[in-house]
């Protein structure tokens, strides 16, 4: 396993939500690499399985845990086993997330009630999940914690309604958090990746289409997401609190 000295992780233990598939086995992934024990969960137990099994295979040391972010016990046993298991906590990178079906289809007033609680159930009340089990673990050591919002944090579209609503909702919980958490030397962020090949969203625009869009002119990874992730979670970045950090290519500029 190879990382940069740049983004050295060696010796924390880092738990990551949604790791079984896109940007949040990349992230485990990247994590490990870079020297981290992760805990890793996702509700998908075969893929999850996947993503242990790359790691283990790399060297890394990982602990993978069948997890739905929905179930607020389900999320406490998964932080008390990994602190159980590796003593301590220092990182988080809450990643599990869902579009929704509804999402790019429909208009406000075709908005289905099931899907929307959904969205809101995965991306939001998961994420106050994950954040109320993890953060009496890191305040007597301090800790750095990255949430996963997206570039439609920022922005509106038509035909978003669940999954932007969700995100801006998670860009506020993530600048919240960073005024309670700073006098505990505890760092809250959150990256919002822009059009990223991924399992949950596949890009099918022509190159013509992505040089309009995106002054860079093409799509991103989900290793450039999980590398920015990363160097959030590692000492480099000791100053940086209360940041949404695009990672999109330049599009919101």
């Amino acid at each position: 396993m190879s990382g940069t000295s740049l983004i050295d992780l060696t010796g924390k233990v880092i738990v990551v939500s949604g790791a079984a598939s896109g940007i949040g086995r990349e992230t485990a992934i990247q994590i490990a690499a870079r020297g981290a024990k992760v805990s890793i969960c996702d509700v998908q137990s075969s893929l999850l399985d996947e993503t242990v099994d790359l790691i283990a295979q790399n060297g890394g040391t990982v602990m993978g845990t069948c997890v739905d972010v929905r179930e607020r016990k389900s999320v406490e046993a998964w932080i008390r086993r990994t602190v159980e298991t590796f003593g301590k906590l220092d990182g988080a990178a809450n990643i599990a997330g869902v579009a929704g079906a509804d999402t790019g289809v429909a208009g406000i007033a075709d908005l289905d009630d099931a899907d929307w609680a959904l969205v809101f159930d995965v991306n939001v009340k998961g994420l106050m999940h994950c954040l109320r089990a993890q953060v009496p673990n890191m305040n007597e050591r301090g800790g750095s914690i990255v949430n996963m919002s997206s570039l439609w944090g920022s922005r509106g579209w038509p035909r978003q309604y669940a999954y932007n609503a969700s995100k801006h909702a998670i860009n506020g919980i993530t600048r919240c958090l960073a005024k309670e958490l700073g006098p505990r030397n505890i760092r809250v962020n959150a990256v919002a990746p822009g059009k990223i090949e991924t399992p949950m969203s596949p890009t099918t625009d022509s190159e013509e289409t992505l040089a309009e869009l995106i002054p860079l002119g093409r799509k991103g990874t989900a290793l450039e997401v999980a590398e920015t992730v990363a160097f959030l979670l590692c000492d480099a970045s000791a100053y940086i609190s209360s940041a949404i950090i695009g990672v999109d290519g330049g599009r919101l500029s």
